[in-house]
């Protein structure tokens, strides 16, 4: 293991040790605003409501390019306890993605820069919940120069390759109403249980649908999540609620997507709420920094399959992409992790690709 490697690693655990589940970002806040203070040519731009932003001085002509990374984590649950186990650094967080985290500071803290890029960092927390509670989209209004940035670089699970665009994510909740009755007699209520079988039928039965976007194939799904309903054994229950997710291509709007969705839970007994709808974000292929960042790694390049942050950098207008040291499959898992090699190898990417010339 290279020196730099077990730096990253040291580094990654002690940001998994500390607790950061979203809207609890507190803690981590503090661990970092002060090595910020000390990094060389970067000045504290934003540090207000979960968000911390370092920029550089600017300079006329020079592209920004933004490292940017969330600091919550979804709940520890059963999550294995921080620990270093060989090349492995495990715990809630550390693929999703504080490995990410880790880079940025060991980035910012060297004073990385390239002759034809300025670069800047970007932390901001709560991503993990709905994008009504965005920390990320007010930070743009504060700091109108975040706009400025040529690309933004999201240092989200991808396991060194790069991902591109993101699908929508449309998150509902169905509602199927009956009538009460003792399970003795129930022609005397309406079943809402039996109602729902045939209400979300379309949604049991409906294929996955590929959509093919600059040579890569986004897949769209659309998911029954949960479902409750019933009160007791013995009665025909009144109600039943499902939590219903719909995953969608960037070829689509959300009103598109909202609009498919109404469609196929149209049935007269559904009532539809929707709870949160966060844009699909662009495949930017034809953005040169994005091509200099694919040829500066040799990275592989496929599509996002989740939702990330670069739809939010896109709704206000600006580029980015999805590049980190954790693999997706670790995310949100109980045995969470990332390798030493994998942080070394982004830290190594993102260098060369700042050592380019324009």
């Amino acid at each position: 293991m290279t020196d730099r490697a077990a730096r990253l690693a040291a580094d990654t655990l002690a940001l998994v040790e500390i607790a950061s589940e979203s809207r609890d970002e507190a803690a981590i806040l503090d661990a970092i605003r002060p090595r910020l203070a000390e990094a060389p040519g970067l000045r504290l731009a934003d540090d207000h409501d979960a968000v911390l932003a370092a920029l550089p001085a600017r300079r006329p002509g020079v592209p920004l390019v933004l490292l940017a990374g969330h600091l919550d984590t979804v709940p520890v649950g059963g999550a294995v306890r921080p620990a270093r186990d060989g090349d492995a650094v495990r715990g809630r967080g550390s693929a999703d993605m504080k490995g990410g985290v880790a880079v940025m500071l060991s980035l910012a803290e060297e004073g990385a820069g390239g002759a034809s890029v300025d670069l800047g960092y970007l932390w901001f927390g709560r991503e993990e919940v709905p994008i009504t509670e965005s920390a990320l989209l007010p930070a743009f209004d504060r700091v109108p120069e975040l706009r400025d940035a040529a690309l933004a670089i999201v240092l989200e699970p991808t396991a060194n390759a790069l991902e591109v665009g993101c699908n929508g994510n449309l998150q509902a909740v169905a509602r199927v109403r009956g009538r009460a009755a003792h399970s003795a007699r129930p022609w005397l209520g309406d079943n809402a249980i039996h109602a729902a079988i045939e209400a979300l039928g379309p949604v049991a039965d409906l294929p996955v649908r590929d959509v093919e976007v600059d040579g890569l194939v986004f897949r769209e799904v659309v998911s029954v999540t949960t479902i409750a309903g019933g009160v007791a054994a013995n009665v025909v229950p009144d109600l039943v609620e499902a939590h219903v997710n719909m995953r969608y291509a960037p070829t689509h709007t959300p009103e598109e997507a909202e609009a498919r969705l109404r469609e196929l839970l149209g049935h007269p007994r559904a009532e539809l709420e929707i709870l949160g709808n966060a844009p699909p974000g662009r495949v930017c292929l034809d953005n040169p920094l994005v091509t200099r960042l694919r040829t500066s790694g040799d990275l592989r390049v496929r599509p996002k399959q989740a939702w990330t942050p670069v739809a939010e950098f896109g709704m206000v207008g600006v580029d980015a992409v999805n590049l980190g040291p954790g693999d997706p499959r670790y995310a949100h898992t109980d045995d969470e992790q990332v390798t030493a090699t994998a942080l070394a190898r982004t830290h190594e990417i993102v260098s060369a690709f700042l050592a380019e010339e324009a």
